[in-house]
């Protein structure tokens, strides 16, 4: 067998005689004068007509010797024949197509429309050229790409030989496009934000560090859709806001976990929770529905339909029911003993650490759909307190196939109690803790001007890829993959 490096050096030889013949293997542009999907619709009207057409493709398979050769095309939107018979064509055209042309080649071919002996609407090539020749052979058909790294390094060539994996991400469009409409049908204007940060508000993920050299400031990666931003725009009086942007995460990664991901944050003034909680269930339902046209699905071990009524756990209750720890009443060192007798991997050992290791340990085991609610302060720095219910507060989050697919609040808005959370953030911080909400004061200033009643809401790429029914980093056009050793 011929080494890649024998392989190209044959190539580089057929574009020399390309060269040589006086067409130019890398054309501005190529004669096209429709898709190979719209050749396929209209093929009956310029079959019957003998109207000569121009179509254009990768060549994806050669068959036939001699007089005649099979060519099979693919642009992307379809795949399509195209015959050279030698007899049909100039002798000097025939030979340079038979002499020169590889699968893998990307051509023009103009001729008209017929059907085979088989069957098969096909195109008749009375002219062709060149569109970009490529030097490099595509993987074998039948073995193609095998390692999973090598798959998302070269993610092009993974579409060309399974051209059904580009489905995936037509619908991932679809589900942006519709998240953007459904939002803008009730009342919300999109806006940007920043996402370089002095100060990463908004969640708790440690985050990406960069410097800004003209202000010689050590500067962040967003780790939310500009939470603290939108919720200022809330005391600015702009009612309903939504973004949809890229955040970034400096963590580990997982089937649900990666490191750049795109999320949707809404806010909506004079709104709670419950109002939040209604709007959620709305719009994954019609997600699903318009998206992948069903509400129920099979996932990651786990069987739901969003169409159903959705559930509302306790948080604590749930944990005491899933470990029998009681998370109010249980000291550090009884919630470090559990969390070891589980044997769950942790990072960190402070109390809020381990009282959410505890819970992500109970989450896989439901199915939902669901909502979480009655969260401990400690784990929701941003949301209002549960009127009554010391300790808890006014958060929900969606739990569907044993995950958390977003996170919501009845934003806090108490400028003397949003300062005393951020300063024990800062103690968590400052003791080790880099996933602990760095404070802003200045969102806080923003407070004591007052900003009214708002729900803010926000999920992201997790729940398209929970529906698909694929690891988060499939769902992705190109995830970050190590640099392959030379």
């Amino acid at each position: 067998m011929a080494s890649i490096d024998e392989l190209k050096q044959t190539r580089l030889n057929k574009l020399e005689s390309l060269i040589k013949s006086g067409m130019n293997p890398y054309p501005v542009s190529v004669p096209r004068d429709f898709s190979l999907e719209e050749a396929q619709n209209k093929f009956k009207e310029y079959e019957k007509s003998q109207k000569q057409v121009s179509l254009a493709g990768r060549i994806m398979a050669i068959r036939g010797q001699g007089a005649i050769l099979f060519f099979v095309l693919d642009d992307g939107t379809a795949k399509f024949q195209a015959v050279a018979k030698k007899d049909a064509i100039e002798p000097k055209l025939f030979k340079l197509i038979t002499d020169t042309v590889d699968i893998g080649d990307i051509v023009s071919v103009t001729g008209i429309l017929f059907t085979t002996q088989k069957g098969e609407e096909s195109l008749l090539i009375a002219d062709w050229k060149m569109a970009a020749k490529s030097l490099l052979p595509l993987p074998e058909k039948w073995h193609g790409l095998q390692d999973p790294d090598e798959k998302l390094r070269k993610r092009y060539l993974d579409f060309i030989m399974a051209p059904e994996k580009r489905e995936l991400f037509y619908k991932k469009a679809k589900f942006w496009q519709l998240t953007r409409k459904f939002m803008e049908d009730r009342g919300f204007i999109e806006v940007e934000t920043p996402t370089l940060e002095t100060t990463t508000g908004g969640a708790e993920a440690r985050p990406f560090i960069t410097h800004h050299n003209d202000y010689d400031l050590d500067v962040y990666l967003r780790i939310s859709v500009g939470e603290l931003w939108q919720k200022r725009l809330m005391a600015a009086g702009f009612p309903k806001t939504f973004e949809i942007g890229r955040v970034y995460r400096n963590e580990g990664s997982s089937p649900e976990h990666v490191q750049e991901f795109t999320n949707m944050e809404y806010y909506w003034s004079y709104a709670d929770y419950e109002d939040g909680m209604n709007l959620t269930v709305e719009l994954y339902r019609h997600l699903a529905k318009e998206v992948f046209g069903t509400t129920k699905f099979d996932s990651r071990g786990h069987s739901f339909d969003l169409s159903e009524e959705w559930q509302k756990i306790d948080y604590g209750e749930e944990v005491k029911k899933q470990t029998s720890v009681d998370i109010n009443m249980a000291t550090d060192e009884e919630l470090l003993d559990k969390v070891n007798e589980l044997k769950i991997d942790y990072d960190g050992n402070n109390r809020e650490r381990l009282i959410d290791t505890l819970w992500k340990y109970c989450r896989k085991n439901i199915a939902g759909p669901a909502f979480l609610i009655n969260h401990p302060i400690l784990v929701a720095p941003l949301a209002k307190s549960v009127p009554g219910k010391s300790g808890t507060v006014q958060m929900f989050q969606p739990i569907i196939a044993g995950s958390e697919i977003g996170r919501g609040y009845s934003e806090l808005n108490d400028p003397i109690d949003q300062k005393k959370r951020f300063e024990e953030q800062l103690k968590l911080f400052d003791a080790g803790d880099k996933e602990a909400m760095m404070p802003d004061w200045e969102f806080v200033e923003m407070l004591e001007h007052a900003m009214p009643p708002t729900c803010g809401f926000g999920f992201g790429e997790r729940l398209f890829s929970v529906l698909a029914g694929q690891p988060l980093r499939e769902t992705q056009l190109f995830p970050l993959v190590r640099p392959k050793k030379n």
